[in-house]
């Protein structure tokens, strides 16, 4: 896998990712939403929701702008990018940094069969990917 990601990041705990999906799918919101949206699964404190949010603003998760007197608080990047960069350190920690590893030990415990493995790589070999499009970009100006 690329290095070029952005560097790793502390993982979430289960509540910390509880707050992102309620950011990732609410989109932005004041701690008092946050914990609102989250009271049905759990019932917290303003000031333990605070903690949790400040928490994963050092870790780099969310950013927060301040409108009126409240801090309204947002995810910084998308999911699928966290999931990334989760199966990258899950990769080195685990793996070697080996996909080929992982992609294995998720087959032979039957997390993923062979089809949609094959699915998969078929469906990558037809869409180039960021690496392959700018060598032919550069190859094509070479021609020029």
């Amino acid at each position: 896998m690329p290095d070029n990601l952005n560097p790793p990041r502390k993982g979430l705990s289960a509540l910390e990712h509880q707050l992102m999906e309620i950011l990732w799918r609410s989109g932005p919101g004041t701690a008092e939403q946050i914990r609102e949206a989250l009271a049905p699964r759990h019932a917290l404190k303003d000031s333990t929701i605070r903690t949790v949010l400040k928490r994963l603003q050092e870790k780099g998760y969310i950013t927060h702008k301040i409108a009126g007197k409240a801090f309204v608080y947002s995810g910084v990047e998308k999911p699928r990018n966290v999931a990334v960069r989760a199966v990258r350190q899950i990769l080195d920690k685990f793996c070697d940094g080996s996909l080929e590893q992982l992609l294995a030990g998720l087959v032979e415990n039957e997390v993923v069969d062979r089809a949609e493995l094959q699915q998969l790589a078929r469906k990558l070999a037809r869409s180039p990917g960021k690496k392959q499009e700018a060598s032919r970009k550069e190859a094509s100006k070479g021609k020029e």
